[in-house]
């Protein structure tokens, strides 16, 4: 099932259906691990962005269910973290080392990428409970599943059309103040903002791209390759934090330095680029696409 909701049918059943497809798969993912443990993992939290996302365009009329099931699916991710985030700091040294300069700075890279590894390693080994929290998280998902019931909507094409607009007019408004905290020399928890509201946008354009196909799908190119740049800003402010907790890891003092030296390059300019991208995906204001989105959902609604 495609990850949309489809404007000729109910809201709400198409709303159930789409999450309990995304859940399902997360089960399936924790349960089968057709990849191994950590791809699973990695999946299935792929599944519940996508599922925390798709609440939010509920909540001007379920606050309370949208706040329990979000905190409930939130907490469970973050049960899974600890060895997914370990890999993640590879992948980004490696992306790191994929756009190094100097061959000193690439074998720096490389050090780095060997000291991380043994310390996801480190990190895998010591996580001995990942099977029982993998269970549980697949438990937790099945109890996601049977609080949807508990989902009560006014299904008329008006009524779900304000209740979008809202939810969209909210998103925008917070992705217009983060981008001007952003430009104005923002600091790291500002981009990740900037990050989360995008990442937001780009699946909410996803699960609408049926009102206006041609156009929807050309803003999700846009918002992910805003995404993208984003992403791995955060991960170069995540591989910060621990490279400062933990200079040892890094070798002499020589390899440490050319280790920042390529961060800090390499994110000052995903910065620059992350605010220009953010300008043109956000580029109209929340209120004309917020009534757009409501128009465009009463017109296509009014043809089923």
């Amino acid at each position: 099932m495609a990850f949309r909701i489809r404007p000729d049918r109910l809201f709400t059943a198409e709303f159930r259906s789409v999450a309990e497809h995304q859940l399902r798969q997360a089960i399936h993912f924790l349960e089968e691990q057709p990849e191994g443990p950590h791809e699973a993992v990695h999946d299935a939290r792929k599944k519940f962005k996508r599922v925390r996302a798709l609440y939010r365009l509920v909540q001007p009329d379920a606050k309370e269910f949208r706040k329990r099931e979000n905190e409930r699916i939130r907490e469970m991710a973050r049960s899974l973290s600890a060895v997914r985030d370990a890999t993640a700091l590879v992948e980004t040294v490696d992306y790191l080392a994929s756009e190094a300069g100097p061959p000193e700075e690439l074998a720096a890279l490389h050090f780095a990428s060997k000291a991380l590894i043994e310390r996801r390693d480190r990190i895998a080994h010591e996580e001995s409970d990942l099977p029982a929290k993998m269970a549980a998280a697949a438990q937790t998902c099945r109890e996601a599943i049977d609080a949807l019931q508990d989902l009560d909507l006014d299904d008329g094409p008006r009524r779900t059309a304000r209740r979008l607009a809202k939810a969209w007019r909210k998103q925008l408004s917070r992705a217009a103040a983060d981008l001007v905290a952003c430009e104005e020399g923002g600091d790291a928890e500002h981009f990740h903002d900037l990050r989360k509201v995008g990442q937001t946008y780009w699946m909410h354009l996803a699960l609408l791209s049926d009102l206006w196909s041609s156009a929807m799908r050309a803003k999700q190119r846009e918002a992910k390759t805003l995404v993208d740049m984003l992403g791995h800003e955060h991960d170069l402010s995540v591989l910060t934090q621990v490279v400062d907790e933990n200079p040892d890891l890094f070798g002499d003092s020589e390899t440490l330095a050319r280790v920042i030296g390529a961060i800090i390059a390499r994110q000052q300019d995903l910065r620059l680029k992350a605010v220009a991208q953010a300008k043109l995906v956000f580029a109209d204001d929340a209120d004309t696409e917020a009534a757009r989105i409501a128009l465009l959902w009463k017109e296509a609604a009014s043809r089923k």
